[in-house]
Order: C-alpha cells, then sequence, then structure tokens
C-alpha cells in the first residue's frame, strides 16, 4: 500500500476535469526525492486503470525475480544512483497491484447504506449551481466527488496508507467575481457538501473503532479578508486562517487560540505550520525510532524532532 496517496475529483469520477496544476502541483514531492511523490490516481492519466493484474501472479512473480537479478547486475555494473533510485518506484508498483489497492478504489464494495451516507452529489446539485460563474464545473465536481473521496480515503486508511490527501479544483475562493460566487451563494456550493461529507467521515471512522488511528486534518492555503467586499465576497489574507484536527488519539473538543475581534490577526500565540506539521507527525511516529530508519530526510527528522507541536494537543 503506497504510504502517501492524492485524491483528486477523478478518484471516484472518471467525468471530471483532469486537476488543474497551474496554481500548486499537487503530485510533487518539492525537493525531496520522487521516490515520495504521492501515488495520484485520478490525475489525468491511467493509472487507475492499471491497477489490476492482468497475467497469472505465477508469471508475475517470475518477472520480478527476473528483474531483481537484472538490478544486481546493472548494480554491480554502474552503482549510480539514478540507478538505485529505480527501487522504490518499482516496488510501489508490485505492492500497488498485489495488495488489494484496487479493491480499496471500488466503492461499489461498501454497503449502499454507508455510501448514501457520504454521497455529497443531491446537496449540491448541478442544477442548484448557477452557471454564470466560470468555476461552475468546479462547483459540481466538488459537490458530485467529495464525500466519495472521504470515503475512499476511509478506505486506504484501513488498508495501510499512511497520508491520504484530497483537494477538489479551486472551490474555495469566494471573491464574487466572475470566477467564483460570493459568501452566501459560495457556502451552499461547498460548506454544505463540506460539512457532511466531514461529519459522515468522523461518524463512520468512530463507529469502527479508528479515531485514534486516524487524524483528520482540514485547512486551506491560506484565510479570507475581515471585511466583505464591496460584491459581497471575501479576498485572499494571509494573515489568519482556520484549521480543523480531529481523531489522531489527540484530546478533542478544544478551541485552541483566539483571533481579534474582527478576524483579522491572531491575539494568542500564533499556530504556524511548523506547529501544525510537529503535530502531525508526532501523532504518527517516535521521533526516536525515526531516527533509525534508513533514508528518512534530514529534513523530516528535524520537524519530528526539533518543532514545537501545538502544545494543547501534544
Amino acid at each position: 500500500m503506497p504510504r502517501n496517496v492524492a485524491l483528486f475529483p477523478q478518484a471516484v469520477a472518471p467525468e471530471a476535469q483532469p486537476t488543474t496544476m497551474n496554481f500548486g502541483k499537487f503530485g510533487s514531492s518539492g525537493n525531496y526525492s520522487a521516490a515520495l511523490a504521492p501515488f495520484a490516481p485520478g490525475a489525468g492519466g491511467n493509472l487507475q486503470d492499471d491497477m489490476q493484474l492482468s497475467i497469472p501472479l505465477r508469471r508475475l512473480n517470475d518477472r520480478r525475480k527476473l528483474l531483481t537479478e537484472l538490478d544486481q547486475l546493472r548494480w554491480q555494473r554502474d552503482r549510480s544512483d539514478s540507478a538505485s533510485r529505480q527501487t522504490p518506484f518499482r516496488q510501489q508498483a508490485f505492492e500497488t497491484i498485489l495488495g488489494g489497492l484496487a479493491d480499496a478504489f471500488d466503492l461499489k464494495q461498501e454497503d449502499p447504506r454507508t455510501l448514501a451516507r457520504y454521497d455529497t452529489s443531491p446537496i449540491a446539485h448541478p442544477e442548484n449551481i448557477s452557471k454564470k460563474w466560470k468555476n461552475y464545473q468546479n462547483y459540481v465536481d466538488n459537490g458530485q466527488t467529495l464525500g466519495k473521496l472521504l470515503l475512499l480515503s476511509r478506505r486506504l486508511c484501513e488498508r495501510g496508507a499512511g497520508f491520504v490527501t484530497i483537494t477538489t479544483n479551486f472551490v474555495w475562493d469566494m471573491h464574487a467575481d466572475v470566477n467564483n460566487a460570493g459568501v452566501a451563494e459560495g457556502m451552499r456550493y461547498m460548506g454544505r457538501p463540506f460539512d457532511h461529507a466531514v461529519s459522515a467521515f468522523l461518524e463512520d471512522v468512530h463507529e469502527r473503532g479508528l479515531s485514534d488511528k486516524i487524524l483528520l486534518v482540514c485547512c486551506g492555503e491560506m484565510g479570507r479578508t475581515p471585511r466583505i467586499n464591496k460584491n459581497g465576497g471575501r479576498d485572499h489574507w494571509g494573515n489568519l486562517a482556520p484549521l480543523i484536527l480531529a481523531g489522531g488519539g489527540l484530546p478533542m473538543g478544544q478551541v485552541i487560540g483566539e483571533s481579534s475581534r474582527d478576524g483579522s490577526v491572531p491575539k494568542s500565540k500564533p499556530i504556524t505550520i511548523e506547529n501544525l506539521v510537529a503535530t502531525i507527525l508526532k501523532t504518527l511516529v517516535d521521533p526516536g525510532i525515526l531516527r533509525l530508519e534508513p533514508d528518512v530526510p534530514r529534513e523530516i527528522l528535524q520537524a519530528a524532532s526539533e518543532w514545537e507541536s501545538i502544545r494543547e494537543l501534544i
């Protein structure tokens, strides 16, 4: 099972738009090795169609053995870094096919009542979304897929995925411009599906006894302006943003931090990206044990060991 999975609308709805990477490469590993990039079915390619084993298992094992022997010969001949980097990709490919990942993506295996419980498509039906916005199709894709994406993420976590990231195509802006609806209308298109999908996920995870094993993190790239603009929308605001954490064995039922009266800046000690990353890592790993793991990037070790977590949670 891949340790890092990125889910986009096409992962559950092939008819959805391809995920745009114009404003952020959600499938990138950044400064780290490409071996750490997320497994991203539904990112616009045919990856999801290739997860089924189409040859006899015995033949696959024979091919795998042959590849291992060829790798050993290649390594003896040329110990280049580029050759060694191929191993994680091949290993992930075998684990994907043999580890039942295709079954995890088959939502038809779920109880129809569970699928209906997650389903957000009736909440933001295309007929109830105004076509005057250029982001009309984005609103449609979000409403049709968000609940199913959260259900899929639960299935992946049950099977051992370490990180699952969900993003839909740019529905979170509420500028009331030619692209985006204003606050009141936008909340119907985006807020209601979000509330429904997240609550269904939390209830489902709790009923399955997984609340202490799965940490849900809900956040965006920034906040929105305290003042509503002249069109009835809000614009980008980098000084303050909302953050929701649920599960992961953390103490719940808290409101952490306080803003100024107008919601423009933190009034209490700010919670930073570093605090969030440290909190996530410390729910997953023991920093002392992590130091013993080979090939862990130095920056990740530093984040787990030295960065300050959200003290009310850890």
